[in-house]
């Protein structure tokens, strides 16, 4: 099993977008979606997320804030299967503008048309407790 650092792995990060949030549900399912890391990659173990308050991920957070991330890069180079990233970690649940103004796109117009005034704006922190990964060659763990 191999590792690679916190800086090899957002060096490799840095051209992924999305990754799949997992959540636990009230009635002990698991319920995953797609969420943007606002092109905010410099990743230092922790990632950002934008949602609404009334969204079943926020309330799946608020009563069990361990989560999963889910990552997947684009095609390999030469054919090789792509970057594959897993990230178990802890949500926190952030309510403060001047936070939002820190993790704010304008890209992010999209979803939240009246920016970090958005009404229900949340910003979801996942700092990660474990970090796995596969590229097609070599698979292991990211110290964190």
């Amino acid at each position: 099993m191999a590792t690679m650092t916190l800086a090899q792995i957002a060096k490799q990060m840095r051209g992924v977008d999305f990754a799949i949030l997992s959540t636990h549900t009230e009635d002990g399912n698991i319920a995953g979606r797609p969420m943007s890391n606002n092109q905010d990659v410099d990743y230092d173990g922790t990632s950002f997320f934008f949602s609404f308050e009334q969204a079943r991920t926020i309330s799946d957070i608020e009563r069990n804030p361990k989560v999963s991330l889910s990552y997947t890069g684009a095609k390999g180079l030469l054919g090789k299967p792509p970057l594959f990233i897993t990230v178990e970690g802890v949500a926190e649940l952030i309510r403060d503008k001047a936070v939002f103004e820190k993790h704010w796109t304008k890209d992010l117009l999209i979803w939240f048309g009246d920016g970090v005034d958005t009404p229900g704006l949340v910003l979801i922190k996942v700092s990660a407790s474990r970090i796995h990964f596969w590229d097609g060659n070599q698979d292991g763990e990211v110290p964190v």
